[in-house]
């Protein structure tokens, strides 16, 4: 199918922030999937919701979080790792109809409900198990579980990893769950020294097995999101752009397909992946090594891919043209089709009030 020109080199000036392009069949997957997509990007401070408003029409809403990471989706839960905190919002449609500014606009409304404060330590992927909300601790290179007891509970770590310190040592960042509990996790190296693992930043990433506690593929590109999916395990490789899938018996794996672009963040629904690309920060020592390499060179704006998995093809994209650069993780907000979203930024979260059989909107401050 034709795409828009991939290529993009306008001047970005000329466009209002967070201007974007889509290949025209993009609205129409999402419209007939009842979903919308949810992406963090760290570097532009936002959680942005893109939508179908219809079979050929588009609407994307961001809302500030302080360098948004990991998102995690469970029924009605939405959480969201920050910088310092992890944001737990939960959806109330009821809300959503009676939302004093635009009512009956949105089919679901994310509230803030709870905030775990963790302080600085870098959560990367999150997701929801059996035992409550998991995170990847990248500063402290270990798995926790994320409550009101603590900053966070240590739950595994690494067999190389002697002790549990504030300064990053494997880069440890995606996780994969089955069954409700995490099974396998990617980082850049298996080293065991603060930012060892920049050494061989586009060589030296792992995958381990949690319940063994062994490296079961190695000498991987710059490995990102992990995640089961009809039972075998796909991975995103960084520093090469493609999509594999890993065989966990011997550690080799076999590439599903090219994405051009730096490419991290993935989540599946239906028989689509959608797959985030960012471009190279020209200032970052840690995308220096990538500037030479086919993805630096293929590097374009910012985006997610939509690949049909079955055919292992491309389907549709979406780019953006200015202010988001890079996009951490995403994932998809089923039945809703216009969700909407507060945050803690200003008080109008604090008018939305729930209890378990009915819904208030306090006193709407008036223009």
């Amino acid at each position: 199918m034709d795409f828009m020109n991939n290529n993009i080199n306008q001047d970005d000036s000329n466009y209002p922030p967070f201007s974007c392009t889509h290949s025209p069949n993009l609205p129409e997957i999402l419209y007939n999937l009842k979903c919308s997509i949810a992406i963090s990007t760290y570097q532009a401070g936002k959680l942005i919701f893109i939508s179908p408003l219809s079979n050929d029409k588009l609407m994307q809403l961001p809302r500030d979080f302080e360098k948004p990471m990991g998102i995690a989706v469970s029924g009605n839960k939405l959480g969201i790792a920050t910088k310092q905190e992890v944001v737990i919002l939960a959806n109330s449609p009821s809300l959503a109809k009676t939302y004093p500014p635009k009512p009956n606009t949105y089919d679901a409304f994310y509230m803030p409900r709870a905030t775990y404060y963790t302080g600085f330590v870098d959560i990367h992927d999150l997701h929801w198990g059996n035992k409550g909300l998991w995170g990847v601790n990248t500063s402290f290179s270990c798995v926790v579980l994320i409550d009101e007891n603590y900053s966070f509970t240590p739950k595994w770590k690494p067999k190389f990893i002697t002790e549990l310190e504030h300064d990053d040592y494997c880069h440890l960042n995606g996780m994969a769950m089955k069954d409700g509990e995490p099974l396998y996790v990617s980082a850049l190296g298996a080293t065991n020294s603060p930012k060892a693992w920049k050494e061989k930043i586009t060589t030296g990433g792992i995958v381990i097995d949690i319940p063994s506690n062994e490296i079961i593929s190695k000498e991987l590109a710059m490995p990102h999101s992990p995640r089961i999916y009809d039972n075998k395990l796909y991975m995103l490789l960084s520093a090469t752009g493609e999509l594999v899938c890993i065989d966990t018996n011997n550690g080799s794996y076999e590439v599903v397909l090219k994405v051009r672009g730096f490419v991290r963040g993935m989540c599946k629904y239906g028989d689509y992946l959608f797959i985030g690309k960012s471009k190279l920060r020209e200032t970052s020592t840690t995308f220096e090594k990538l500037k030479d390499t086919a993805v630096g060179r293929e590097s374009q704006n910012a985006g997610v891919s939509i690949v049909h998995l079955p055919t292992a093809k491309v389907v549709a994209e979406f780019l953006y043209l200015n202010s988001v650069e890079e996009i951490y993780d995403i994932q998809i907000i089923p039945d809703a089709i216009r969700p909407g979203i507060l945050n803690t930024k200003t008080p109008e979260h604090t008018l939305g009030l729930s209890i378990p059989e009915k819904t208030f909107w306090a006193d709407f401050p008036t223009a």
